[in-house]
């Protein structure tokens, strides 16, 4: 009899969310996570906000999740009382010459299942009157949330239905003895303790370096598409006096590679700008905020508010992301599958979740479920 029926790996956001729903019916169940505490890489670091599905190619896993994500998130904020706020949000069209494409997001949006409206300068203008608009569109489900308030829930749910969550334990082996149902080996250390347990099935939530666990367990991740990209997004922010420059988020019709930089209103009612587009040579977990970027980021700032001046901002944060596609490749899906077809049934990959797993994560572990 193996050791656990599940193990986890990753304690961020989405590996929390599916211990939280596996945890009803299969135990033992451990997370281990490598850092001392859950959520302390990219769960942590990111703009907090619960996105509509505006965005993502049409019938792909993250236009799926993500609306899915929205009204479970919602539902879970109401029912047990995770800090949140329903504050929506602007996209504005600086220029004439954006009106078309604002068009074509706003049909996309909609061909998705998101609830948004169309609004002229005026009435942008009447909702924000410091940004720059030729016309917008209007995004009532789009919210914000505390993402440690929502993994704190989904920690002690877990830990609730008897879910053993591990910290300071970093996973550097997976095993499976030939025979399709034979038991994992995962081998794990801790400090210098090394020891290995058996489990049934594997999830591999690892975030940043859900590629590395997937080559622990024998896959070619380059021949698989699994290779992740680390970028890094910087945050601006502006003074106390100036945090009631806008009441919601506003973002600008979106650049090629990402969102662009956006305003973000937080649940202090702070304002900060970004994130920037940063691919890293080297994967290194480096947060600090170049200063250097203040007019970069300024310049940018100034496309939706021109008010603002470079000498109003002020470093803030940043986050990394660990993205399928290099710099310059077309955005990639979310992967979420069994890796049976590659002799590894019960191990379930989990990987490049960026925007929007935040908002997502209790519908991947749904569909994680569905895998199991």
């Amino acid at each position: 009899m193996a050791d656990a029926q599940v193990t986890i790996i990753g304690g961020g956001v989405v590996g929390l969310a599916i211990a939280v729903e596996l945890s009803r019916d299969h135990t033992p169940l451990y997370v281990l996570e490598r850092n001392h505490r859950y959520g302390q890489e990219a769960s942590s670091r990111n703009s907090e906000v619960i996105h509509a599905g505006i965005y993502y190619p049409r019938d792909s896993l993250k236009a799926r999740l993500c609306l899915e994500g929205n009204r479970l998130l919602y539902e879970l904020c109401a029912r047990y009382g995770i800090p949140h706020r329903r504050i929506t949000k602007i996209i504005t069209a600086t220029r004439g010459d954006e009106l078309g494409s604002l068009e074509k997001l706003y049909r996309h949006g909609i061909d998705n299942g998101a609830e948004l409206h169309l609004l002229t300068a005026q009435q942008v203008h009447e909702l924000e009157p410091h940004i720059a608009s030729e016309g917008g569109i209007f995004s009532p489900n789009t919210g914000i949330i505390s993402a440690h308030g929502l993994m704190d829930y989904f920690y002690h749910v877990a830990k609730e239905n008897r879910a053993e969550v591990v910290p300071h334990c970093e996973v550097i082996g997976i095993e499976k003895p030939a025979g399709s149902g034979s038991d994992f080996r995962v081998t794990t250390k801790q400090g210098h303790d090394v020891s290995t347990i058996t489990s049934e099935h594997v999830i591999n939530a690892a975030g940043l370096e859900s590629d590395t666990i997937a080559e622990l367990a024998g896959i070619d991740v380059d021949a698989s598409g699994y290779r992740l990209h680390y970028c890094k997004g910087s945050y601006f922010s502006i003074p106390g006096p100036m945090r009631t420059i806008v009441s919601r988020l506003i973002y600008p019709v979106p650049p090629k590679e990402s969102l662009g930089v956006h305003a973000v209103v937080d649940l202090n009612g702070s304002v900060k700008f970004g994130p920037d587009l940063e691919y890293l040579a080297e994967r290194k977990l480096d947060y600090t905020v170049d200063e250097s970027k203040r007019h970069a980021f300024a310049e940018s700032v100034r496309r939706i508010l021109p008010c603002v001046k470079d000498e109003d901002l002020t470093p803030d944060m940043s986050g990394i992301r660990a993205k399928l596609q290099a710099r310059g490749e077309p955005p990639r899906d979310f992967i979420i599958r069994n890796e049976a077809d590659k002799g590894l049934n019960g191990l379930i990959n989990v990987i490049g979740l960026d925007s929007p797993g935040l908002t997502a994560s209790p519908a991947i572990a749904r569909d994680v479920r569905e895998l199991l």
